[in-house]
């Protein structure tokens, strides 16, 4: 073998390991894309598509391992045209090859973004759930002499601010809360979180709720964010057996007391609207039997063409079953409502009723 083919054999055996190492690291890229279509339980077509790209690249890689032994084994006899068999696709592999690689990268890169955008889409769909169970949760405790009918239902918007809380205050007093923060998104929502869990501790702190709702406007107002919170505070004394209540601009709950049903009107501005705002409490003696029916603005602005579900349609759906329960009670009003509408219910619905016993 002349000096001339022994250089020619060794780029050839140079250019095939090159090609096999190449086609080697574009294979272990197609393999994952494959695993990880195959672990996220993607399209079946997918997954086969993924396994045959990996099984092309991993038999080229094989055939070129193959092409370096056989140019060890053929070293004492290489012909011209067997050497040029051998070059040529080699030296093909080491021009384009690193290309291959690329392309293989960037198939995987683009499954893992692809991956995390999901994510991403799976945590936008989830997180107005995750933000309603902190806001409007489906269990409330169980307290002694009180039972409790709640309904929560997200409208067609995004993230609302609607909430509602059930808690004892004191070993004689319990409070029960709605509000609604102006607006729609994840800015509303977290205001909506701050005020719900800053008036729990207003309210273990004051006795009278409208001195709650003072301090917390005032906190409130001290924040950023340019919405405003409606909000209604009733509080029951199981001792006195009487209930008190402040209402900072919120639609007006309703009682069911001594076989009347009366509008309980706000008694004070909405909270942020102004930061020095005075709020005032009511107090009204229980009985019985007596139930407090609490909702969110999206129950009355239900509409049929220009025409609102009203607070009025409310009030009367009390009055004409009060022996119902608090859970039916609720459930009728929002079928109500749905039925009212000529389509579905755009603002968030949260309803609360609590009958003493």
């Amino acid at each position: 073998m002349s000096a001339l083919e022994t250089i020619a054999l060794a780029l050839a055996g140079v250019a095939s390991v090159i090609a096999a190492v190449l086609w080697a690291r574009s294979a272990v890229h197609r393999r994952r894309v494959w695993k990880q279509l195959e672990r996220q339980g993607t399209d079946d077509k997918a997954v086969l598509l993924a396994l045959s790209d990996f099984r092309k690249d991993g038999h080229t890689a094989f055939l070129y391992v193959l092409l370096v032994a056989l140019i060890v084994a053929l070293w004492a006899e290489l012909s011209p045209a067997l050497m040029a068999v051998l070059v040529i696709p080699a030296m093909l592999t080491m021009a384009i090859g690193w290309e291959f690689v690329a392309d293989a990268r960037l198939s995987q890169q683009r499954l893992e973004l692809e991956g995390k955008a999901l994510e991403v889409i799976d945590q936008a769909d989830t997180a107005p759930k995750r933000w309603a169970a902190r806001l409007a949760p489906e269990d409330l405790p169980h307290i002694d002499g009180f039972e409790v009918g709640r309904v929560y239902e997200a409208g067609t918007g995004l993230m609302a601010g609607d909430f509602y809380d059930w808690f004892r205050v004191a070993p004689s007093r319990v409070a029960a809360v709605i509000g609604d923060v102006t607006g729609h998104g994840i800015e509303p929502s977290i205001t909506a979180f701050q005020a719900k869990y800053l008036l729990r501790s207003f309210l273990k702190q004051y006795r009278d709720p409208a001195q709650a709702l003072e301090e917390l406007n005032v906190q409130m107002s001290a924040s950023r964010g340019d919405e405003f919170i409606s909000l209604c505070v009733l509080v029951f004394d199981t001792d006195a057996n009487t209930l008190r209540y402040a209402s900072a601009g919120h639609p007006p709950a309703w009682l069911w007391h001594g076989r009347e049903v009366t509008p309980l009107h706000a008694t004070g501005p909405l909270l942020k609207l102004l930061p020095d705002g005075t709020y005032f409490s009511r107090e009204i003696s229980l009985e019985e039997g007596d139930m407090a029916v609490m909702y969110t603005d999206g129950l009355a602005e239900a509409r049929a063409g220009g025409v609102l579900f009203g607070e009025d349609r409310i009030g009367a759906t009390l009055r004409r079953d009060p022996g119902a329960s608090p859970s039916s009670l609720v459930q009728g009003l929002l079928e109500a409502a749905r039925d009212f509408s000529d389509g579905p219910i755009e603002d968030d619905v949260a309803i609360l009723a609590i009958r003493w016993s």
